[in-house]
C-alpha cells in the first residue's frame, strides 16, 4: 500500500500515533504507543513554531488512563488501515484511470492528501492550520476543473462551513449550524432535482423497482393504497405515480381504485402533483383520490393514515427514511413502529448506498469524499465539461448533501447515509422480514433501455438490487414485508 503524509505507516516503527477520532461533542484523544513494553501514554499536542505537532508526554499516572483492551487496540488500528484503504481506493477510481499523464496524476494525489489534512486539522479545531489549508485548497479545486477538482471543491465548502462552526481548543461543544439543506433558492434546488432526476438513473432505478414490486403487490386486489414519504423529494409532475397508473389501466379486467396518500411537510405542492395525477388517471379510466398528510416523518401518527377496510397498502419510501436516523435512533424505530402497525403488503426501501452516519467525522468525511467522486466521475461520463446542467446539478443537489455531511451535527445533519447492511439489521430489529427482489435480468433491461453510459451496473446483493458506477454501490432497493 502507498505512503501518505496524513496517514504514516504502522510497520517497522518504534512509535506511532493512533488515528485523530473525533466524537460528534468534538472531544479528541490522542494515545502513544511504544512498541517494546506496550505501554500507552496520554499525550497533548500543540502548534509548534516550525508548524509541526509537538507532542508532550502527560504528568498524569498511567493508572489515571481508562484500561485499554486488546480489542480496543485492534478496532483502532482496522480503522487507520481502512481509511488508508479508503483513500488508495478514492485515488485509484478516480485520479488514475482519468489522468492523462503522470503529472495529473500527482496534481491529483496532492489534492486528496490536503483534502484529508485539512479534515484532520478541522476535526482537531485547529483553526490556523486549517485556514491555510483551505486557502492552498481553494486554488486548486475548480469548479469546472476535472471530476476530482470539482467533488473536492464541495467539500472544500463543508469544511470552511463546519470550520466556521467549531469552538476554539480548550472548549467543548459543536455551536449549532445555521445553514440548513434546504436554505438554498427553491427554484434551484427544484431544478437541479429534475435534472438529477431525468440525466443520472439513480431516482429512476428506485422508481422502477419500486413500481414493479408495487405492481405485483396489488395484483388481483380492486381496492389498492399507496402510502408515498415525501414523494421522491416532492419531484414535479409525479413520474412514479404517472407509470404506476399507466400499468394499471393497462391491466386486463376492471382496474382498481387506487389511493395514493403523500406524507411531507410540502403540502402545497404534493396538491398540485395529486390534482395532476387525479386528472391523468381519469384520462385512462382509473379512479385515483389523492390525499395529503401534512406531517414530519418524525411527528407522524397511525391515526394520521386511513385504510379501509379490504384495501391492499403498500408503503414506498425514496431516499427518505435516512433523514430521521438520529444518535438516538428513536425517530426511526418510530417511524418504523407506526408502519408496521399499519400492516403494509410490502414496503419499498430506496436509499444511498453508502456509510455516511458513522460515529467520526473523519470516518465519514473518507466514506463521503470516496462515494461522491464516483457519481461525479459518472457525470463526466454524461455531460461536457462545461455543461450548465451539470454544474446545476452538482453545486445546487449533489453539494447541498456532501456540505450537510461534512459541516452539520446533531440534528442538522439529515443526509445520514447507511449501507444496506445496515438497514437489513434496522428493519429486522422493527420486525420486518425481507422479501428477495427477484428482477435482475429485467432491471439490466431496464438499465440498458434508458440510454445512460457505460459503467453503470446492477447487481443482486442477499436479495437487495444495488446501483452502481464502476462497481461502486450507489443506491440500494429493498422489498420487506410484515
Amino acid at each position: 500500500m502507498a505512503s501518505y503524509p496524513s496517514l504514516p505507516i504502522l510497520e517497522n516503527a518504534t512509535a506511532f500515533w493512533l488515528p485523530v477520532l473525533s466524537d460528534e461533542t468534538g472531544d479528541i484523544k490522542r494515545l502513544k504507543r511504544t512498541v517494546s513494553d506496550g505501554a500507552f501514554n496520554d499525550s497533548s499536542y500543540s502548534d509548534s513554531s516550525n508548524g509541526s505537532i509537538a507532542r508532550t508526554n502527560s504528568t498524569s499516572s498511567l493508572n489515571s488512563l481508562p484500561r485499554l483492551h486488546f480489542r480496543d487496540h485492534i478496532w483502532t488500528y482496522t480503522q487507520r488501515y481502512l481509511a488508508a484503504e479508503a483513500l488508495e481506493e478514492a485515488a485509484a477510481a478516480i485520479i488514475g484511470p482519468t489522468t492523462e499523464n503522470e503529472e495529473s496524476k500527482g496534481d491529483g494525489m496532492k489534492l486528496v492528501q490536503q483534502l484529508i489534512s485539512c479534515a484532520e486539522a478541522v476535526a482537531c479545531r485547529d483553526k490556523s492550520h486549517a485556514s491555510v489549508l483551505l486557502s492552498e485548497l481553494r486554488a486548486n479545486a475548480l469548479v469546472f476543473g476535472s471530476s476530482f477538482q470539482r467533488v473536492a471543491s464541495c467539500f472544500v465548502q463543508g469544511l470552511a462551513d463546519r470550520l466556521a462552526l467549531v469552538q476554539p481548543l480548550g472548549t467543548v461543544g459543536y455551536v449549532a449550524p445555521k445553514m440548513n439543506i434546504m436554505d438554498i433558492a427553491s427554484e434551484k434546488k427544484e431544478e437541479a432535482l429534475r435534472l438529477v432526476y431525468e440525466i443520472c438513473p439513480h431516482i429512476q432505478f428506485g422508481h422502477f423497482v419500486a413500481n414493479s414490486s408495487i405492481l405485483e403487490a396489488f395484483e388481483g386486489e380492486s381496492l389498492v393504497h399507496v402510502m408515498d414519504l415525501g414523494m421522491t423529494l416532492g419531484l414535479p409532475n409525479g413520474h412514479q405515480w404517472r407509470g404506476l397508473i399507466q400499468s394499471l389501466a393497462k391491466r386486463s379486467g376492471p382496474p382498481p381504485r387506487l389511493r395514493i396518500t403523500a406524507v411531507g411537510l410540502c403540502a402545497d405542492r404534493f396538491r398540485v402533483i395529486g390534482d395532476e395525477l387525479e386528472t391523468y388517471a381519469q384520462s385512462l379510466g382509473l379512479y385515483l383520490e389523492f390525499s395529503v398528510v401534512e406531517s414530519s416523518l418524525e411527528h407522524l401518527k397511525p391515526k394520521d393514515i386511513k385504510v379501509l377496510p379490504g384495501e391492499v397498502l403498500v408503503v414506498n419510501s425514496i431516499l427518505q427514511l435516512h433523514c430521521v436516523v438520529k444518535e438516538s435512533r428513536g425517530a426511526l424505530n418510530s417511524v418504523l413502529q407506526i408502519i408496521h402497525e399499519l400492516s403494509p403488503k410490502v414496503l419499498v426501501l430506496v436509499e444511498q448506498d453508502s456509510s455516511h452516519n458513522g460515529p467520526f467525522f473523519l470516518g465519514r468525511f473518507m466514506e463521503a469524499l470516496h462515494y461522491y467522486s464516483a457519481i461525479f466521475d459518472s457525470l463526466d461520463a454524461v455531460l461536457p465539461k462545461y455543461d450548465t446542467k451539470r454544474a446545476k446539478m452538482e453545486q445546487f443537489y449533489f453539494a447541498e448533501e456532501i456540505k450537510n455531511i461534512v459541516s452539520c451535527e446533531g440534528p442538522a445533519r439529515v443526509e445520514r447515509h447507511e449501507r444496506v447492511d445496515q438497514w437489513r439489521r434496522r428493519m429486522s430489529r422493527a420486525g420486518f422480514q425481507p422479501a428477495p427482489l427477484k428482477m435482475l435480468a429485467q432491471a439490466k433491461q431496464w438499465l440498458k433501455n434508458i440510454n445512460v453510459c457505460e459503467g453503470y451496473t446492477i447487481v443482486e446483493e442477499k436479495g437487495c438490487l444495488v446501483l452502481g458506477w464502476k462497481s461502486k454501490p450507489i443506491v440500494a432497493a429493498s422489498c420487506w414485508k410484515c
